[in-house]
């Protein structure tokens, strides 16, 4: 088992190796044939070129600014929602419901055309709303948090019923604290997944100042051609935040996941 997980752990992380081998040479040993992992000298030349040819700050900014608050509002709204499911009885629930399972097999992909349309007549395109609107909305992670409120014990909400408590108190006092590994889970995945969306905000964001990071490092890269080092050096750069958010919450990740249920999934 052991050795299994090791050579699963090198085969992730050798790209990742590779890709940082390459944003530090040369760029005219990144082609040197046969290949190289350690070029002739190590330069940031790359890395330089790359925030001199774009606002990284800028771009950076608004990927963290754009991140957080989509995770915000997809863990309140999407908790809110599944505690509806899985704790209130209303007509039409099961409908809802499954209106609700069935947006997880529809592509996102089939969603951008009406999407980008209502961006439009909404004047949201080139604004942050525009970019973080469409993405709040998650089905998987409102069947996720259902599962998890539904194996919630039911005697701690009622003997809070008992004591006077109503239905909003219960949820924000008893069952979102019961709730932080999953939470905790549905908000990293979130963030991650945010981090790293390209299509849409590269659809509904035209301005260079709203940009993204994974938009602005491909309009990067598209004005100054085929370059290997800066293209990896883009990589690192886009990439490094997010392992740092892995590294600082790997707990929390594997604790939502055992909760969930994903473990075997």
């Amino acid at each position: 088992m052991l050795v299994a997980a090791a050579v699963l752990a090198v085969a992730w992380l050798l790209p990742l190796a590779w890709a940082l081998a390459t944003s530090l040479k040369p760029e005219g040993e990144t082609t040197k044939t046969p290949l190289e992992w350690i070029g002739s000298k190590i330069t940031f030349d790359a890395y330089r070129q790359v925030w001199a040819s774009g606002d990284l700050g800028r771009w950076l900014f608004n990927t963290a600014y754009i991140s957080v608050m989509t995770t915000l509002l997809t863990v309140t709204l999407c908790a809110m929602a599944a505690y509806g499911f899985a704790r209130t009885d209303f007509r039409g629930r099961k409908v809802l419901y499954g209106v609700v399972l069935a947006g997880i097999m529809v592509p996102p992909q089939v969603l951008i055309a009406p999407l980008f349309a209502e961006m439009l007549q909404l004047g949201l395109v080139d604004t942050y709303w525009g970019v973080i609107l469409p993405q709040v909305a998650v089905p998987v992670m409102v069947f996720i948090l259902v599962k998890f409120f539904e194996g919630v014990p039911r005697e701690l909400e009622e003997a809070a019923f008992v004591d006077g408590a109503g239905r909003w108190r219960v949820f924000w006092t008893i069952v979102m604290p019961l709730s932080r590994p999953v939470l905790a889970a549905v908000a990293i995945f979130t963030f991650i997944s945010t981090w790293n969306n390209f299509l849409w905000p590269f659809l509904v964001t035209t301005d260079p100042n709203g940009m993204t990071l994974p938009v602005g490092l491909v309009n990067v890269q598209t004005s100054y051609g085929l370059r290997y080092a800066q293209m990896m050096a883009s990589v690192v750069i886009a990439g490094l935040p997010l392992l740092i958010v892995f590294v600082l919450f790997q707990r929390q990740i594997v604790r939502g996941v055992a909760h969930t249920g994903l473990a075997g999934q």
